[in-house]
């Protein structure tokens, strides 16, 4: 069995990237012949309204070694990015740890805000954190939510990393029969750690992508992470963060009190980062997340998550439990004070949190990913 995996880009930032580098590897320790391929050249140079476009033209570039990539069985991309294939009868499988669509729906303009959060977003741009309350156009984001539908549609079987993106799939109007549900898996380096057995003093932790530009911002939540940092201005907060925006990063060191920040960490560091961090909060503030690798990898290390329903989230989280689900910044503020208040609770809560992550092993993933393709494959030949 032989798999084309079709990627963005060779360097790795992202949750995406990092699963699709996971899983390629993976396979390939299965004995399964993979190749990665990526596109190289960028067709052509466009304003920032059709930037959109040039992202999906992009992939085309990979034409060039058409011949190559059809000698294989079976093409696996991302979302949109096996587009130039789907013309030939090579079976395509579209792997959607998110979808652009749910990014669009998820995330309001500044002025639709929740109370309260509305107010830090301006004062942000007020005190030059942000640039802008919000992106110029959302045009590129609408014309590549209409490739993924398409392609969606069109793939030999699409990957559906969560219920909740499952849903999105199928209200794009993918087949059911088509979206098979495999959750990601966290690298197997994040159960090799042993778990602190004392239980310090806890703190918020943020762990993950945060954004760069007003929109992607909003959508991990900023805002909603400064109400409540605010909330608690004599608890310890640590920030684990991948951004490259220097004016928000110095905004943060200054103005929220008791923050350690530390930016765009090589992921196999983060770990021992936050080992020391059992029984602390770990909170995940996105409007939408197709999966949330953070949520699992902070869940490994005993951390206990309070997170909006987002991705996995309502698949994986029992309240009270293994962690809690909260549908607003002050619901969130009172599940911080139950945790904080009784550290018998926070101590078993960071016990299931550990026992649940392991649900998401590498072994698991592989085997699932085995399995579908000697499937797409039999049923093409």
């Amino acid at each position: 069995m032989k798999i084309a995996f079709i990627h963005n880009e060779k360097k790795i930032g992202t949750g995406a990237h990092y699963i699709n580098d996971l899983m390629s590897q993976k396979l390939t320790s299965s004995k399964i012949d993979t190749k990665n391929f990526y596109p190289k050249t960028s067709l052509i140079e466009t304003p920032v309204h059709l930037s959109g476009i040039k992202n999906i033209l992009f992939f085309y570039s990979l034409l060039e070694k058409r011949k190559e990539i059809l000698k294989y069985d079976l093409i696996q991309g991302t979302t949109y990015t096996s587009l130039p294939f789907l013309a030939y009868s090579i079976p395509v499988v579209a792997h959607f740890g998110s979808t652009t669509r749910g990014f669009l729906d998820s995330t309001p303009r500044a002025s639709q805000m929740e109370n309260g959060c509305r107010k830090i977003w301006y004062k942000l741009k007020k005190d030059g954190a942000i640039s802008e309350l919000n992106i110029k156009t959302r045009k590129p984001m609408r014309d590549i939510a209409d490739v993924e539908e398409y392609v969606a549609s069109k793939a030999s079987a699409v990957i559906a990393t969560s219920e909740n993106v499952r849903r999105e799939l199928l209200l794009m109007g993918t087949k059911t029969e088509n979206v098979y549900l495999i959750h990601n898996a966290i690298e197997d380096y994040w159960f090799e750690t042993t778990i602190n057995k004392d239980l310090p003093t806890p703190k918020i932790v943020f762990l993950g992508r945060l954004g760069n530009d007003s929109f992607t911002l909003k959508l991990k939540g900023l805002d909603r992470l400064i109400y409540l940092w605010q909330k608690f201005p004599m608890i310890e907060k640590v920030c684990l963060a991948i951004t490259t925006n220097k004016t928000l990063i110095e905004y943060l060191k200054s103005n929220i009190s008791k923050l350690t920040l530390e930016v765009n960490i090589k992921k196999d560091n983060l770990p021992e980062k936050l080992l020391s961090l059992r029984g602390s909060i770990l909170f995940i503030s996105s409007r939408y997340e197709g999966f949330s690798l953070s949520l699992i990898e902070g869940m490994s290390q005993g951390l206990i998550p309070i997170a909006y329903s987002v991705g996995v989230v309502p698949e994986i989280i029992h309240n009270g439990k293994n962690g809690f689900i909260v549908s607003s910044v002050s619901e969130a503020a009172e599940k911080v004070n139950e945790i904080m208040n009784n550290k018998k609770l926070r101590e078993s809560m960071s016990d299931e949190a550990i026992k649940t992550s392991k649900q998401f092993s590498s072994e698991k993933i592989t085997k699932e990913l085995i399995a579908l393709y000697k499937k797409v494959i039999t049923a093409s030949s």
